[in-house]
């Protein structure tokens, strides 16, 4: 094995929290933390996080993924992404104390996840470099956009639907008042009220792209309603189009994968997609 695996513990705020060390035989430079989305653990689904903290350690990559306050193993009350910041901070601690001679840390996060590493990464000037797969930018209008352009499209042009209806198999009616329920929140042209967290998170989202001086790595799924409101985000937005063909983002797209990557070829292209990226910088 190329690799070995440990649990640390280490605090924050008060509490205790856990994650799992992957490192390599023959480290490289580069470490990650896996920063988890949420509500799930260290692992991941279908063990998504175990698989790619243990092939970028065959690569040379030591990682830490861990539970942040409140989920998993980690002691403290819930708290959604938006407020581990310090969760974060005391992770790279932790991941440069297991491996003191590390150079360069990525954050590597997931939908929430990689929402939460883009907020934090420019705070932090040990941070080189951000993985950001299918970046959680939900709005009630940006989901509307997306389920027209992605699930009503290819639903209406799926001959199996038709023969359902003309079958009486399916609501169809009951679909009619959906798709036009959808088309309305699409349209909705007004700003959310004051303290609405959905204006919020785009602005913040934006701010910290563009304060952030590292590299950014942007994995997209095809077949995933999250990936398609973050692309239909940047196509409407010129601030956000630059931000995101600048010099310093590379993107990839997996035209036939949904949101968690859940086949083994689809993780492994996650796999070493990343770890050629990490390598290169």
């Amino acid at each position: 094995m190329s690799y070995s695996e440990s649990v640390v513990s280490f605090g924050c705020a008060g509490e205790q929290l856990i994650g799992i060390v992957t490192t390599p035989v023959k480290p490289t430079k580069y470490g990650v933390v896996i920063v988890v989305g949420g509500p799930q653990f260290r692992i991941g689904s279908h063990r998504q996080f175990v698989l790619l903290a243990r092939s970028l350690g065959q690569r040379g990559i030591t990682t830490l993924r861990f539970d942040y306050r409140g989920m998993g193993d980690s002691s403290g009350d819930l708290r959604d992404f938006t407020a581990i910041d310090e969760d974060i901070r005391v992770a790279v601690d932790a991941l440069q104390n297991a491996n003191p001679k590390l150079e360069r840390i990525i954050l590597w996060g997931l939908c929430d996840a990689a929402s939460a590493s883009l907020f934090y990464a420019h705070k932090d000037a040990r941070i080189a470099g951000l993985v950001l797969a299918n970046p959680w930018v939900r709005t009630d209008v940006g989901e509307a956009q997306a389920y027209l352009n992605h699930y009503y499209r290819a639903r209406f042009l799926d001959v199996a639907f038709w023969k359902k209806i003309l079958r009486g198999q399916y609501d169809f009616f009951g679909s009619v008042r959906s798709f036009f329920e959808t088309i309305r929140k699409a349209m909705r042209t007004t700003a959310p009220e004051s303290g609405d967290r959905e204006l919020p998170l785009r602005e913040r989202m934006y701010a910290s792209w563009a304060n952030f001086k590292g590299d950014v790595l942007v994995l997209l799924s095809g077949e995933d309603l999250t990936a398609q409101e973050f692309s239909n985000m940047v196509k409407a937005s010129s601030p956000w189009r630059e931000l995101f063909d600048g010099p310093r983002v590379t993107k990839h797209t997996m035209p036939s994968a949904n949101h968690t990557f859940s086949r083994e070829e689809w993780r492994d292209e996650v796999a070493n997609t990343t770890a050629n990226w990490i390598l290169g910088l």
